[in-house]
């Protein structure tokens, strides 16, 4: 493919993904499809000669778009969402045409200049403390990660590598080993799964700290956690927070357990994965309040911010102990400017040395709809739950369960668990919108999140007659 072929290839594409998301709504949210059905539907092996280009872009439907799950649609309200927006698109091309893989300074200066700067604009719209801010002359500093999941398992390992060296510089005859086999962390028994796998990799303990009634964490529950594991001999180092769980969005009291954190000289992280965005917004930044006592802070701009996957944003106050961690110096990676102290080499940040120039999309999304809309957008999300959550209230055969606080709604069926399962498995089944469940204090839950960025009222009405439908038919049943 010739420079000239790719124009017109290209234009034919962007067309092609207009008139997808364009017309996403009449495409059934949940492909209708098993296990095993691509496999017979294309050769067993690669051509032995090129194919025409007609021919692979016909195979897209039918081959690809038959087994897509349309998370863009209005019609889906699984998980949370995951951000999409044209010039989030448009930049991720630019990423690909100029090919760089910016693991350090020299590898692509724009590449990691413009990441530093987009992650303090970030951090200066979430009013962050100026301690996590790069600027020219601050201890801390912004990266991008792939995942939220991989930014807790960086941190951690930070943090372990920081209490390593503490102990062994206090105590020089003890051994790694030794002291790696006392280490315990801790997370909300809400935390999402990431963050007991962080664990698992790292090889330390992780316990669950019991949440209260609404399904946050404080205090007092991690410090009783604490003393009965000092008290068995154990080293406490490292406590994930969470601020919107992914159950029910629910949100630890970071008030009370980064004092804590801080007076054990622990590293506390703080996973705002999914509600991180909307602390863009003057009338949610409380919900970051506390975000002084950490260490480290991530949250997804990939799923509200109109900016597509990957996009995990974490700060750290003190960048030099995620690259205490880290760092890795062979001759091959160095250049002349590593040492001048006003370069970052984010291969230092991170588990891969390579990287993609993401910051593009930041920087892209953010000029295009400036801090106004992006809180807009938020904000239409939220007023969508709630347009939901009241929907469910005025029928009594139904409960919410938790706070809506943001876009994720919890509710279910008065009854038993198994009701409220066939209920959510005959709504999915008929395919015409999709959620996922949750275990809340034991009951099987389902989950409504406002997802797609094209979803208005008239989908949530439409969502909720297709729910109310299905219970009455389920109800109907099970009296006669």
């Amino acid at each position: 493919m010739d420079p000239a072929e790719f124009r017109r290839r290209g234009k034919e594409m962007v067309d092609y993904i207009a008139d997808y998301l364009e017309n996403i709504e009449g495409r059934q949210v949940y492909p209708d499809v098993v296990p095993g059905y691509l496999r017979n539907l294309i050769p067993d092996a690669a051509p032995e000669h090129p194919e025409a280009y007609e021919e692979i872009v016909k195979d897209i439907e039918r081959v690809i778009m038959p087994g897509v799950t349309h998370w863009q649609s209005p019609y889906f309200y699984a998980y949370f969402p995951t951000g999409s927006s044209f010039p989030a698109m448009l930049a991720d091309m630019l990423s690909g045409a100029i090919g760089c893989i910016g693991f350090s300074w020299a590898a692509s200066p724009a590449c990691t200049e413009l990441e530093t700067v987009m992650l303090d604009w970030l951090g200066k719209m979430l009013n962050l403390p100026k301690e996590f801010l790069a600027g020219t002359e601050g201890q801390g500093g912004g990266v991008i990660q792939s995942t939220a999941s991989e930014a807790t398992l960086v941190a951690l390992l930070a943090a372990r590598t920081k209490i390593l060296k503490r102990l062994q510089a206090e105590n020089p005859g003890l051994a790694e080993p030794e002291i790696f086999s006392k280490l315990v962390a801790y997370s909300s028994d809400q935390a999402h799964c990431s963050v007991e796998r962080a664990g698992l990799i790292g090889g330390v303990k992780m316990k669950k700290i019991p949440s209260d009634t609404k399904f946050s964490v404080g205090g007092e529950a991690l410090s009783k956690l604490i003393e009965e594991d000092k008290a068995a001999g154990l080293i406490p180092f490292y406590c994930c927070a969470t601020l919107g769980t992914t159950p029910s969005c629910a949100f630890d009291n970071i008030m009370e357990i980064g004092p804590i954190c801080n007076s054990e000289n622990m590293w506390m992280h703080i996973d705002a994965a999914y509600a991180g965005s909307a602390f863009i917004c003057p009338e949610f930044r409380h919900l970051l309040n506390g975000v002084e006592f950490a260490d480290s802070f991530n949250f997804n701009p990939h799923k509200w911010l109109l900016i597509n996957f990957d996009c995990s944003a974490m700060w750290v106050k003190k960048r030099s102990e995620i690259i205490g961690a880290f760092k890795m110096d062979p001759l091959y990676l160095q250049h002349d400017h590593q040492e001048s102290g006003l370069v970052t080499d984010y291969r230092h940040w991170q588990i891969p040395l390579g990287r993609r120039f993401r910051s593009l999309k930041m920087w892209f999304v953010f000029r295009t709809y400036g801090l106004k809309g992006l809180q807009e957008y938020i904000r239409k999300h939220v007023r969508l739950a709630h347009e939901f959550e009241s929907l469910v209230r005025q029928d009594k055969r139904f409960e919410i369960c938790g706070d809506v606080v943001l876009g994720l709604v919890c509710f279910r069926l008065k009854g038993s668990n198994g009701l409220n399962e066939k209920l959510l498995k005959t709504i999915n089944n008929g395919r015409k919108i999709h959620m996922v469940p949750c275990y809340l204090a034991d009951s099987f839950v389902l989950r409504f999140a406002v997802c797609g960025r094209t979803t208005e009222s008239k989908h949530i009405q439409l969502a909720w007659e297709n729910i109310t439908e299905i219970a009455t038919e389920i109800l109907q049943e099970l009296q006669q």
